[in-house]
């Protein structure tokens, strides 16, 4: 697990020094608000905005391995990269765009990981909007663990407003019903 801190903060430095708006979702974010769950891989959340995704993705590709063939056609073309370090860590980087992403990042805020790895995560209600937007019943788990430790502390309106937004774009409103479902069972 040290490995793994240890890798985010190196993702971290660099994109500090590029000077990238991003912060740490998924797994690192989950250990922050959630349950406990073994995570193996890295996911973060990089600014890119539209068409500036190419420069973001030669400059990963300088410092980290592709785990897929052509990987910039990929990145562009399903706005992720999938990398991994030297030491097969794998790291899944999605380029954001929207405002609600923006947002999601500029609500980010340091966490101190075995009181020694400081890594910029995502909120907890950013967590819960992106795992119900995401709806797989292992995201569905991971909300409810998040429902059941941050509890009251959750500003449960910014929730719903931002899952609503995202779920009339995906023209999906079953997501509301499935995020009522889960606040209901576990706060």
């Amino acid at each position: 697990m040290k490995n793994l801190f240890e890798t985010a903060l190196d993702v971290q430095s660099f994109c500090l020094e590029n000077k990238w708006q991003f912060c740490f979702i998924g797994g690192l974010a989950l250990q922050r608000w959630g349950e406990n769950r073994v995570t193996q891989d890295l996911n973060l959340t990089i600014m890119t905005g539209i068409n500036n995704e190419e420069k973001f993705v030669n400059a990963l590709l300088k410092k980290y391995l592709s785990r897929v063939d052509d990987p910039l056609e990929f990145a562009l073309e399903n706005r992720i990269a999938l990398l991994k370090t030297s030491n097969n860590i794998a790291i899944d980087i999605s380029f954001a765009s929207l405002p609600y992403e923006e947002k999601l990042i500029s609500r980010a805020s340091y966490y101190n990981y075995l009181d020694i790895f400081s890594i910029l995560t995502c909120s907890a209600e950013d967590l819960i909007v992106l795992k119900t937007f995401a709806g797989r019943q292992k995201d569905l788990m991971d909300v409810a663990g998040v429902l059941i430790k941050q509890g009251k502390s959750l500003d449960i309106e910014y929730i719903k407003e931002e899952l609503s937004a995202l779920a009339e774009l995906r023209e999906d409103l079953e997501i509301m019903n499935i995020l009522d479902k889960l606040l209901k069972e576990n706060l």
